[in-house]
Parts: C-alpha cells; sequence; structure tokens
C-alpha cells in the first residue's frame, strides 16, 4: 500500500469467540490508519472486524484493533458529513458527532450476516449528524416528543392547504392527525421555540410619520404594583384578627403617615411604647404572612 506503513507480527493470543468466517490470528500493525487509502481501508476493515469479533473487550489487542478501525474508516465521517456542508454547524460539530456514529456502527457490527461495514456505519454516521441538526437549530429545550410533532403539524398543515383548507384550525389539524386537540395546541405552542429573535432588531414604520423601534420595545415590563395588590389581598385577613388598638396604630402609621410622637400624643402613649407596639404587630403579621405562603 503506497499510502501507508505497515508491519506484520504476531499478535497477542486471546480467547476466541464463535465466528461464522475463522477470524485472522496475525494482523498488520499500522502505523498511521488515517492515511489509507480508502480502497485498502475496506478490505483492512474487513480483516480487523472478524478479529475485533474474536477478541475478548477490554484486552490490549481488543483496543487496538477496535481504535484503528475507527481511524481507518474516519474518511467515511468526512464523506457524510460533506453531504451536510450547507449547514450551519461547524464542520468539526459535525465530525465529531459522525465519530460518535462511526464508533456505535463498530461496536454493533454482526460479522456473521456477511454485509459490507459501510451498510451500518453510514447510517449510524449519518443519524448522529442529524441528531445534532435537531438537538441545536431548537432556540430552547423541547422534547423531542414535541420536536417531531412540530414536523407532523407541519406536514398536515401542508396537505390540508393542498385540499383547499385555507389556514388549517386546531380542529382541523386533531382530525388529519387523529390526535386530541390539547396535544395539537402544545406542539403549536413548543413550534415557538423553533426559531428565536433578537431583541435588538428593527421594527421598519408603518407609516410614513411612525418611527421606527426595536422587537424589545414591544416587550412588556412586570408592574411590581401587581405584587403589592397580592400581598394585600393575601394581608387582609390577618389585620382583621388584630384588635381595635392595633389596627389604629397601622392606620394611623402606615395610613395617616403619622410618626410615632404624633401618635403617641394621639393615642397618649410615649414614643417609646408606640415604637415597641408597631413592631410588635407588624412582626406578628410577618409571621403571619409568612406561614400561609
Amino acid at each position: 500500500m503506497s499510502t501507508s506503513t505497515m508491519t506484520v507480527g504476531p499478535t497477542q493470543e486471546t480467547t476466541p469467540k464463535v465466528c461464522a468466517v475463522p477470524a485472522p490470528t496475525v494482523l498488520p500493525q499500522i502505523r498511521e490508519p488515517q492515511r489509507i487509502a480508502p480502497a485498502d481501508a475496506r478490505e483492512l476493515t474487513k480483516i480487523f472486524l472478524l478479529r475485533l469479533d474474536a477478541l475478548e473487550e477490554g484486552t490490549h489487542e481488543y483496543q487496538y484493533v477496535r481504535n484503528t478501525l475507527i481511524e481507518m474508516n474516519l474518511s467515511l465521517v468526512r464523506y457524510v458529513a460533506r453531504r451536510f456542508s450547507g449547514r450551519r454547524e461547524s464542520t468539526e460539530d459535525m465530525l465529531q458527532v459522525g465519530t460518535i456514529g462511526l464508533i456505535k456502527a463498530i461496536d454493533r457490527f454482526d460479522v456473521s450476516r456477511g454485509v459490507e461495514f459501510t451498510t451500518l456505519a453510514v447510517p449510524y454516521i449519518q443519524g448522529e449528524i442529524q441528531r445534532l441538526f435537531r438537538d441545536t437549530t431548537w432556540s430552547v429545550h423541547v422534547p423531542r416528543r414535541l420536536q417531531e410533532l412540530r414536523i407532523e403539524l407541519a406536514r398536515a398543515r401542508e396537505q390540508l392547504e393542498g385540499q383547499g383548507v385555507h389556514e388549517p384550525s386546531v380542529a382541523d389539524l386533531a382530525a388529519h392527525l387523529d390526535v386530541d386537540e390539547a396535544e395539537v395546541t402544545e406542539g403549536l405552542v413548543a413550534a415557538n421555540g423553533y426559531h428565536s429573535d433578537s431583541l435588538d432588531r428593527p421594527i421598519p414604520a408603518s407609516g410614513p410619520k411612525q418611527q421606527a423601534g426595536f422587537v424589545a420595545d414591544l416587550i412588556g415590563t412586570e408592574d411590581p404594583a401587581l405584587a403589592l395588590t397580592e400581598n394585600i389581598q393575601a394581608l387582609k385577613p390577618h389585620l382583621a384578627e388584630l384588635d381595635d388598638r392595633d389596627r389604629t396604630l397601622l392606620e394611623l402609621r402606615f395610613g395617616a403617615e403619622m410618626t410615632q410622637t404624633e401618635i403617641g400624643k394621639e393615642l397618649g402613649l410615649s414614643q417609646m411604647h408606640v415604637s415597641r407596639l408597631i413592631t410588635r404587630v407588624c412582626s406578628h403579621l410577618r409571621e403571619k404572612m409568612l406561614a400561609t405562603n
């Protein structure tokens, strides 16, 4: 072989497995497996797969044979990855996941079936690369079931529109796919995570006198008064449990916004006593609120 360097030597003796085709007991020692020509790699792959099937997993020779098979067939991974060169994922990422598919094919290949290794390896490599696209195309994490449902819904919508159904409803899609309307609704909501948009994307003005803005301008913010309203509603039953003096103290301090000195004069109490009373009442209400939440 002109493109690789090999030496032949005896391999370590191990207990062979049962194999339909006799496994070779002597393998070529390949120093640079990745430089072997594809045609030569195919022939050597057959020999190494036979030997791998006869070896016990975990032995030194098993690791050598398996690693050599991986390196010899990396050209298969590059071949499959080139089919997807137009995608946005980097070639390095595709080669990495494609190599995972190659390893799975090597580990699961059955030499007794008498088929070419490439018939199993190529689908495995392609499947891992396609899985990469499914997992990285979504802008947010969506369960695989909903990812697949999005594809089914897209096909159903296309088929229904081809039949003359303009803008198919949830009921139309559910009937076409023979699933519950709730499941269709869940799939449509999940489909919103397939693509994302930048908050800094400008929005063109719809009229000559209107000013263009950004996507972020359309997103509302949380009103802090909403949380305050919820707290007030939760506080009402605990206020009703207080006696008249405690409720009067709170009304004067937080309703009329009087100072402790002014409240003391109003009720005939010292400022220090008013302070202790208000602190006690507020602590009591806080404990009640925390227990309720």
